[in-house]
């Protein structure tokens, strides 16, 4: 912009000096906002367009159940262990939400417990606790997902998939992770009730996954950061990784799932997703 040019051109404008000065300033203003303005949106884009390609990298697995072992340490290191199961159904469209089931096998006094997760974009997920000692069958509230399930360092809403348009993003930066480089990118959820103001995803440029999430609580302090380990190749197609840990900065716990025995195109269909099935569980 040439200023000189601009400024000529309202001297020759019959405006008091007060309202000539304020003009020349708001062009001033606009000169750098919009700039910035623009830089934001390709950040937003850039972001968006790199979550995107690990969401989408994934698509087409149909159905897959996993075996789970779950260790959960104390603040002393002391541990308890779980073993659960994982299916999942995989959503039909970006416009919907996967469906996954959590059955726990041991140990006993929580045998037979299970989460059924019906992932929504920006409504509440509908999430259902079948307790067997109780022989019922609990809906978690929209405004409580952010609670500990089962006593680990995840959250309910850790448990429902992270679909691709349930947060806003921005990208950050780019930087070595390991032995690999990774983008970092903000994402923001755009849905009520979730218990973080805001996540922190770093996601490789090799095979687009994501190998670290810190998470910020709703006061936008950092709470839990999770890593994501020893990915394998399953199919030539579906990456997993075998080990997710979840440490709890402010409690100093933290909850280790180790992933084993993935299948893939089991013939899942809607019925094996709903609530009813709960109570058919042994």
């Amino acid at each position: 912009m040439n200023y000189n040019k601009a400024h000529k051109q309202l001297k020759g404008l019959k405006l008091s000096n007060s309202v000539a000065a304020r003009f020349f300033s708001s062009l001033i203003c606009l000169f750098f906002i919009v700039p910035l303005a623009i830089a934001e949106t390709d950040l937003e884009k850039k972001g968006f367009e790199i979550a995107a390609r690990s969401d989408r990298s994934d698509l087409g697995f149909a159905d897959s159940t996993v075996k789970l072992n779950m260790v959960l340490y104390n603040a002393a290191g002391e541990k308890t262990q779980r073993t659960l199961s994982l299916r999942t159904l995989e959503k039909e469209n970006e416009q919907v939400g996967d469906k996954s089931l959590i059955i726990f096998d041991s140990p006993a006094d929580i045998n037979g417990t299970a989460l059924l997760s019906h992932a929504k974009i920006l409504d509440a997920d509908n999430q259902w606790l079948f307790l067997p000692a109780l022989k019922r069958t609990k809906r978690i509230s929209s405004v409580n997902k952010s609670g500990p399930f089962v006593g680990s360092e995840f959250a309910f809403e850790d448990f429902t998939s992270q679909e691709l348009n349930k947060f806003s993003y921005r990208y950050l930066r780019s930087e070595a992770c390991g032995d690999l480089v990774c983008d970092v990118v903000e994402r923001t959820p755009r849905y009520e009730h979730s218990g973080y103001t805001r996540q922190v995803s770093w996601i490789d440029q090799k095979v687009y996954q994501v190998r670290r999430v810190e998470f910020y609580d709703r006061r936008g302090a950092k709470l839990k950061i999770l890593t994501l380990d020893d990915y394998r190749l399953y199919n030539n197609k579906y990456w997993r990784a075998q080990k997710m840990t979840m440490n709890n900065l402010v409690t100093k716990k933290r909850t280790v799932l180790d992933y084993s025995d993935y299948q893939f195109t089991n013939g899942f269909k809607k019925r094996d997703f709903q609530k009813t099935v709960l109570k058919r569980i042994r």
